[in-house]
């Protein structure tokens, strides 16, 4: 059964951390509509005082972070005294587990910046695990050249018999980023009942003849197949993963079941016990 298009998000320009511009697909509401997709916010400028500012020290609670970048560079820190250095082509998967306090700043002073931060939930059973990272280099991602034109980067999950390097994730995500020359076409394999979503970055794609635009998220219908064609070149992520289905209480970088698990994050924070 193919995928259709069940609804189409358009991205939001806004701003995030110490100024850095962005653009943003997320509201409390369609947060339970993507789950377990909770977040997806775009950078992407070759103007230095979009992004100069990056995201100083700030915490998390509850969920996982997934930091891809195609172009420029991001350190990380945090609050245990791990540094990790984002370069290009490169992925960070952060479970924040029962907290973690970084900074996730530019390496760079001018240039181009371009990359994705998305959430994913976690369900109640793994939110107050200790937190831990998958990090990975440009070239520990695999890529699957496509014929007729085309490329495939491989993060997390499997397409054409190849394994993305991300594992031991509770959600069971798949992650592609897809290149696809114009009239180009590439059918992915879903599982039924995963929630998958496309985002595309770059050019314009159909999907069981209707279009996708550039800066637009597409949540499709169930299905075990999604055929994709690319009306000129295109460029655009791929995400799929199994729903949590469970209550979602969201306050800032904090996302539990509910508003007394919440409240007890912003006491933990403020105590400075967060991430005992």
């Amino acid at each position: 059964m193919n995928r259709s298009i069940a609804k189409l998000f358009d991205s939001q320009a806004t701003s995030d951390g110490d100024g850095v511009k962005i653009r943003r697909i997320t509201t409390p509401r369609n947060m339970q509509t993507l789950d377990p997709f909770l977040l997806l916010d775009e950078i992407a400028s070759d103007d230095a005082a979009d992004y100069i500012g990056g995201f100083p020290s700030h915490p998390h609670r509850g969920f996982e972070t997934v930091t891809y970048m195609l172009e420029g560079a991001f350190t990380h820190k945090d609050h245990m005294g791990n540094e990790g250095h984002l370069k290009a082509g490169g992925v960070q998967w952060m479970t924040a587990g029962k907290g973690v306090i970084h900074s996730e700043m530019p390496e760079q002073h001018e240039g181009r910046l371009h990359g994705f931060q998305i959430w994913v939930n976690l369900p109640a059973k793994d939110k107050m695990q200790p937190a831990r990272y998958q990090g990975f280099g440009p070239e520990e991602i695999p890529e699957i050249s496509l014929d007729g034109g085309g490329l495939v980067r491989v993060i997390a999950g499997s397409l054409l018999g190849i394994e993305g390097p991300v594992v031991n994730v509770a959600t069971e995500p798949s992650y592609f980023d897809i290149n696809l020359s114009s009239n180009n076409a590439i059918e992915i394999p879903t599982i039924e009942h995963h929630n998958s979503l496309i985002y595309l970055y770059n050019g314009s794609i159909t999907v069981e003849g209707q279009q996708i635009n550039k800066g637009q998220l597409a949540q499709l219908t169930p299905g075990n197949n999604v055929a994709i064609t690319a009306n000129e070149t295109a460029q655009f992520l791929f995400l799929s993963a199994e729903p949590i289905k469970e209550p979602i209480a969201h306050y800032g970088p904090f996302v539990m079941n509910t508003r007394e698990e919440i409240e007890q994050a912003i006491s933990d924070y403020r105590a400075g016990v967060l991430c005992d």
